[in-house]
């Protein structure tokens, strides 16, 4: 009887699980994950290095939503985003070559990262026009550039310590803010930051830059509240949300026009966050390494 039960669970696992991945790594997901991480050859990061760590957990779910959010505070880098990407008709495809290129970069071989950053780098080039208030953008300025990857550093880190596995030492923090310094000079980034007292004083030198656009708070409600999902989909997603947004800075609520409630925050949304993040590590399991 327990190995009826316990084959009829492995299946359930082993279904949901396939239904998750293919969303976040689209249907050649499985073969791009063993190029990944079976491929031969040397890589960018140690298979001891904090960036694999941080990378490699589901609490990348919760720091990928939080670090969107953060940048279209960015009045530049939101109108980029709403002139030239497809967040809202294909968010599932934006949301799968995001997760493509940050596992080619961390666990992929040197030859594969190095041809990821050349396809985005190229992107870049091509991507320019126009904000609202007539000012001119271009997303391959190394000032946008440095804004992207220090919200980007910052909500993958938070959200690590907050909802991760397996949390890092002040010393390892250091570390994968180095470690992600690799991948921002690659893509253009001139003087990234490599320790979170540099990573904390970077953002803070941004501040004055940023402000809650209308472009802003639209991608914020879509994002949050109208993402295109199955029903089943809904629950799960609200808790990846709500935890996404209660773990941003106070001072971005009034700009994005998101409440605060600090004890519900606090409670019901701190253990939302865990249970999701344990539910998705329990059907995605760490894939086989080289």
């Amino acid at each position: 009887m327990d190995t009826t039960v316990d084959t009829a669970v492995d299946a359930l696992r082993a279904r949901l699980g396939a239904a998750v991945f293919s969303r976040v790594a689209g249907p050649d997901g499985p073969a791009t994950r063993d190029r990944i991480h079976r491929g031969p050859g040397p890589r960018w990061f140690a298979p001891d290095r904090p960036i694999r760590r941080v990378h490699g957990d589901a609490a990348m779910f919760i720091g990928g939503l939080r670090a969107l959010l953060l940048q279209s505070l960015h009045p530049l880098a939101m109108a980029a985003v709403a002139g030239h990407s497809d967040y809202r008709e294909d968010p599932w495809g934006r949301l799968q070559r995001t997760s493509r290129f940050l596992a080619v970069t961390t666990f992929g071989t040197e030859a594969d990262a190095e041809a990821a950053v050349a396809r985005v780098r190229g992107i870049h080039r091509r991507v320019r026009g126009t904000a609202p208030d007539g000012t001119p953008y271009r997303a391959d300025d190394p000032h946008l550039l440095d804004w992207v990857h220090v919200a980007e550093v910052d909500s993958f880190l938070r959200c690590h310590q907050r909802y991760g596995s397996d949390r890092l030492t002040p010393a390892e923090q250091d570390g994968y803010v180095a470690d992600t310094a690799r991948v921002a000079r690659a893509l253009g980034v001139l003087d990234p930051p490599t320790t979170v007292a540099a990573l904390d004083a970077r953002l803070a030198a941004f501040r004055p830059e940023l402000r809650g656009t209308p472009q802003a708070r639209e991608a914020a409600r879509f994002l949050l509240l109208t993402p295109p999902l199955p029903v089943p989909a809904r629950v799960p997603y609200a808790a990846i949300a709500a935890a996404a947004a209660a773990s941003l800075p106070l001072w971005t609520r009034l700009p994005l026009r998101l409440p605060f409630l600090p004890l519900t925050e606090a409670t019901a949304v701190r253990l939302a966050g865990h249970g999701i993040t344990g539910a998705i590590r329990w059907l995605l399991p760490p894939p086989a390494s080289a």
